[in-house]
């Protein structure tokens, strides 16, 4: 898959999630296997970035090339100025959010909320793009709502404004996160289109990624919610891929290791009182996935932790208990 000058190596990206995919987490998943890996959304408000958060989603340090970042809001100058100054500080790929449903961000006008305005699609994409020297993309769903499901033509509006790829959740922004996505507008969208299309929606597992490549004729998969917890996912996705058969599990003694780089990735990059607070819930996935960890004492001390050499302690020690009890059994 070509984006502009760069070539994907591979057709799993990672979804851009707010509070979810900050760099110790994208870093993380582009290597284990993600192709692309964008970042969470960033205001297009540029009096808000003096925040620490902000500063935080713009921090490229370390990270894999091509370095997309994440841009919402709904007026396009604001948008392409937005654009402009992340490209200046290590962008190399700008991606559109017109795909989140959440209120605060659609209260705004902003996200999926714009998919009621076409025109206003049109004005944001064509400025951006001549605003930046390097591949814009959008990020968006099927529509509006089942009633409106205006996908193929925001799609159109996209690829003759200049977007270079498209990643489609299967839902419509009044869906939210309910029910289950679809995969038919994706694949009229992709028979619309020459531009790459990357399908995202409830794809959790290797054998339902390569049925939506099938189904849809997209260039490649997006993964979000299934990676937390379970980062080596794009490893299993591309072996399947290629192979067509499941790879080996990823060994207990390796989640342990993945674990705990993760950790201590979170605290270099947060610090210690807010590192501690993040890594909770990244631990919690963790933990849901190894119902070992998930249950009883341990999980309610973990979440309590108070400082990161605590906090880090107990993971350790449960998960390398962990893996030394399953290897005795085998």
């Amino acid at each position: 898959m070509q984006i502009g000058p760069y070539r994907i190596a591979n057709p799993v990206a990672l979804a851009p999630m707010a509070g979810v995919t900050d760099r110790p987490f994208r870093i993380l998943c582009r290597k284990l296997g993600a192709g692309l890996a964008a970042s969470e959304m960033v205001t297009s408000d540029v009096k808000l970035w003096h925040t620490a958060k902000s500063q935080r989603r713009m921090d490229h340090a370390g990270e894999p090339e091509p370095r997309a970042v994440q841009i919402a809001g709904a007026e396009p100058e604001m948008m392409a100025e937005a654009a402009r100054r992340n490209v200046d500080a290590g962008a190399q790929i700008i991606d559109i959010n017109m795909g989140c449903p959440a209120k605060k961000v659609c209260n705004r006008l902003a996200g999926s909320a714009l998919l009621k305005d076409e025109a206003l699609v049109g004005r944001i994409l064509e400025t951006v793009v001549r605003a930046v020297d390097v591949p814009v993309t959008l990020k968006t769903r099927t529509g509006w709502s089942p009633e409106l499901r205006n996908g193929v033509r925001v799609a159109k509006i996209a690829e003759s404004a200049g977007i270079q790829a498209l990643a489609i959740h299967g839902r419509t922004r009044e869906c939210m996160y309910r029910g289950a996505a679809e995969y038919e507008t994706i694949r009229e969208i992709k028979s619309q289109v020459r531009i790459p299309v990357i399908a995202n929606g409830d794809i959790d597992t290797p054998e339902l990624a390569r049925e939506v490549l099938a189904r849809t004729g997209a260039d490649g998969v997006m993964i979000g919610r299934a990676a937390q917890g379970r980062p080596w996912i794009f490893r299993e996705v591309n072996f399947f891929l290629a192979n067509g058969v499941s790879g080996a599990a990823v060994a207990r003694e390796e989640v342990r290791d993945i674990l705990l780089a993760h950790l201590e990735a979170l605290y270099s990059f947060y610090g210690e009182d807010t590192g501690v607070r993040v890594a909770r819930k990244h631990l919690s996935w963790y933990c849901q996935r190894h119902p070992d960890a998930d249950a009883g004492e341990f999980r309610k001390q973990l979440m309590t932790a108070a400082t990161t050499a605590n906090q880090f302690a107990m993971a350790r020690e449960f998960f390398d208990d962990y893996a030394s009890r399953h290897a005795e059994a085998a």
